[in-house]
């Protein structure tokens, strides 16, 4: 047998993903979720106009995409009124991240972040040899003032945060926001993560400031636009900072019918208010459900609503796992005092039936 040596830094790794999957929850049970309302993906999908493209663009799935994504690029930066050179696409926020912690992170970096906050933004520091500085969040927020103080303490090459926050679903106005980008340090980046910007009330994502070099701001077709499955989000920034990507993204790694299906959901804005609108009251919906229950549902401004359990999390976890039982798929924060809640997606309406029917009977599993 031929021996290998894999890299220092991955031989002291774990092998493992941030998320567990529901199908790998489904082949553990054997059977499949009635309601798939845990991974925060949008179940209203795509515009017809996008499942169209899809269809219409299958034909030419044998080509590559083209790997400076041309017209994409120059459609996403009139939707945002900025030059192209400020728009890079990528494999989803995910795949970005991973290009991201490539650029910045070297072994022994500080990178500062919430603990509890997205695990995916970690699993890609961890795994360059980044070293993790962590603060609480606070009043079930990410902590602006917490986060600004660690990175004037631990000059860190990055500051990761969420707005909307995932995962309880909080989020800051644009002035806070703005606040928070001036007093990034020097040699500091402030990564923003806006997955969830377009679920948000008004005000609460600034202006795109193009010139402004201590900030990039990550976006997605995975949230609203309901293309999870086409894996596909972009970054927003200097147009210097931004062209740092092409010096080691993957050119090619995002297809030809990818390009085409987000070039249809750009262009398709009032499908995307109404699938807008129907999260909005589905969140509403949610929180009756927890308020029969006797539960709080905590503002959300994302497709996702994180519902306090009232008591700890080895509580919301036996709630969680009966959810599960029952053939509900949801999830939870990891990380006390975040864990006394689940987090449920939105869903459509048989799906929301299907959890305010589980719900009590969890609750009552879950006290016994």
């Amino acid at each position: 047998m031929t021996e290998y040596e894999v890299t220092f830094l991955a031989k002291g790794l774990p092998a493992t993903v941030p998320f567990v999957g529901p199908e790998t929850q489904e082949r553990t049970f054997g059977k499949s979720f009635a309601a798939r309302i845990g991974a925060n993906e949008n179940v209203f999908g795509p515009s017809p106009r996008v499942i169209k493209a899809i269809a219409d663009a299958g034909a030419q799935a044998w080509k590559y995409g083209d790997p400076e994504f041309f017209d994409l690029r120059h459609a996403i930066a009139a939707h945002h009124g900025v030059d192209p050179a400020h728009i890079m696409v990528g494999e989803g926020i995910d795949g970005l991240f991973g290009y991201l912690a490539r650029l910045f992170v070297s072994p022994g970096d500080k990178v500062v972040t919430s603990a509890g906050a997205y695990p995916t933004f970690n699993f890609h520091v961890t795994g360059y040899g980044g070293e993790l500085v962590t603060v609480p969040y606070r009043d079930d927020c990410e902590d602006i003032d917490a986060l600004i103080d660690a990175a004037v303490a631990h000059q860190p090459k990055l500051i990761y945060i969420a707005n909307p926050d995932n995962p309880m679903g909080s989020w800051w106005n644009a002035g806070d926001i703005e606040s928070m980008i001036e007093r990034v340090p020097e040699k500091s980046l402030l990564v923003l993560d806006e997955a969830y910007g377009e679920f948000a009330p008004q005000g609460t994502l600034p202006a795109i400031n193009t010139s402004d070099s201590r900030v990039l701001r990550f976006r997605t077709f995975s949230k609203a636009y309901g293309l999870a499955g086409i894996r596909v989000g972009y970054v927003i920034g200097e147009a210097a900072l931004i062209n740092e990507f092409n010096k080691i993204r993957n050119h090619f790694g995002v297809g030809c019918v990818a390009q085409a299906a987000c070039l249809a959901a750009l262009a398709d804005q009032d499908y995307l208010n109404q699938v807008i609108n129907k999260v909005a009251h589905a969140r509403e919906q949610l929180c009756e459900i927890a308020s029969v229950n006797g539960l709080n549902a905590l503002p959300s401004a994302a497709n996702f609503v994180a519902i306090d359990c009232g008591h700890d999390g080895d509580f919301a976890v036996r709630v969680l796992n009966d959810l599960i039982g029952q053939g509900v798929f949801v999830r939870m924060p990891g990380i006390a005092p975040l864990n006394r809640c689940i987090r449920v997606s939105v869903g459509h309406p048989q799906d929301l039936k299907l959890f305010a029917r589980a719900l009590p009977k969890a609750l009552l599993a879950a006290s016994r």
